[in-house]
C-alpha cells in the first residue's frame, strides 16, 4: 500500500484522522460558532432546496404550503454544509487521484446491464426512499449514525448498526452473493 498523501489510494488511517478532525471542527461551528443549539441535521437542506426551485416556478404553492410556513425557504448554513461535502469530496477525489467518470459502475452493469438510464432510475429510487426515510424519522442517517456516535449516544449505536444490517442485506438483494 502507498502511504503517500496524494497516492492514487487514501491512507486510512489519515482519511480516517482527517475526518475526526472535521467532525470536531462541524460541532464547534455549528454549536460555538454560529450558536445553533443542536449538531447537524442537513436532511431540511434538500427540502428547502426543492422550495426554493418550485418557489421560482409556482411561488404560491411554497407560501401556502403549511411545511414552509413553518420553515422557511432559505439558502442557510446547512444548505451551504452540503455544498461544502460536494466539493471537499470533489476535492479529496482529485487529490487521491481516484476521480473517474463512469455511467455505469462494473458492478451494476454485471447484474443489470450497461443501460445508464435504467442506472440512473435505480439510483433514484434508491435516493427517493433514503429521502423519505430520513423525512419520516425526522433526521438524516448521518446525523443518527456519525454524530450519534461521535456524541457516544446509545441510539446512534442502534441506528448505525441498523444502517450497516440493512445496508448489507440490501446489497445481498440486488447484487447476489457475488463471487464465489
Amino acid at each position: 500500500m502507498n502511504h503517500s498523501l496524494f497516492s492514487a489510494q487514501w491512507n486510512p488511517y489519515l482519511a480516517g484522522a482527517l475526518v475526526g478532525i472535521l467532525a470536531v471542527l462541524s460541532v464547534v461551528v455549528t454549536t460555538l460558532i454560529i450558536d445553533k443549539p443542536k449538531y447537524l441535521g442537513a436532511s431540511t437542506t434538500f427540502v428547502r432546496a426543492s422550495g426554493l426551485a418550485e418557489q421560482a416556478i409556482a411561488p404560491e404553492h411554497v407560501a401556502e404550503n403549511a411545511y414552509f410556513q413553518k420553515t422557511k425557504v432559505k439558502i442557510d448554513w446547512q444548505m451551504m454544509f452540503v455544498v461544502g461535502i460536494f466539493g471537499g469530496a470533489l476535492l479529496a477525489s482529485q487529490l487521491g487521484r481516484s476521480a473517474k467518470l463512469e455511467a455505469v459502475p462494473p458492478i451494476w452493469e454485471k447484474r443489470f446491464g450497461p443501460n445508464p438510464v435504467v442506472r440512473a432510475v435505480g439510483a433514484f429510487v434508491g435516493g427517493a426512499i433514503l429521502l423519505f426515510g430520513a423525512r419520516l424519522a425526522s433526521g438524516c442517517p448521518s446525523g443518527h449514525g456519525l454524530s450519534g456516535n461521535m456524541q457516544l449516544a446509545v441510539s446512534g449505536l442502534v441506528a448505525l448498526i441498523f444502517f450497516m444490517v440493512s445496508g448489507i442485506l440490501t446489497a445481498r438483494l440486488i447484487y447476489g452473493k457475488g463471487d464465489q
